[in-house]
């Protein structure tokens, strides 16, 4: 197994993130992210992988990969779609650096998702980006 990361560009918390796919998931099924780069590990991507969405400079979230196709953009460049579980599954807020792309992420360096019988911090998406990341690095989110 495998995974991906990725920045999510665009929403600015995972709630807009959730409301941006239920769009997309309604409007043209199934749930799919698209990608200029094929990935090469794809049969251990869709073996249980995940992507793990990076907003406002945190892993936040991720989805499981359920298939990689090749597909095209309206320009006909082809593209990769990441078929994906609509479920976004919360993960303990990781502080990541700004990169292009995606990246491949081992299940060993994946953030752990969040505990569900502990409820997930209310108001953090709230919190400016700076202020987020200065709690994180000291342990504090």
């Amino acid at each position: 197994m495998l995974n991906l990361i990725k920045l999510s560009v665009g929403p600015k918390d995972v709630a807009a993130l959730a409301a941006l796919q239920a769009i997309r998931l309604k409007e043209d099924p199934p749930l799919r992210a698209w990608t200029r780069m094929f990935p090469k590990r794809v049969e251990e991507l869709c073996n249980g992988g995940s992507i793990y969405w990076v907003i406002g400079g945190f892993v936040r979230v991720r989805q499981r990969i359920l298939e990689i196709r090749e597909e095209e953009w309206d320009d006909q460049t082809p593209c990769a779609a990441l078929v994906l579980d609509p479920t976004l599954v919360l993960v303990e807020a990781r502080p990541v650096k700004p990169f292009q792309g995606w990246r491949y992420l081992k299940p060993e360096e994946a953030p752990a998702d969040v505990n569900q019988a502990r409820p997930p911090t209310r108001g953090l998406d709230a919190l400016p980006p700076k202020l987020r990341r200065d709690l994180a690095e000291l342990c504090l989110i």
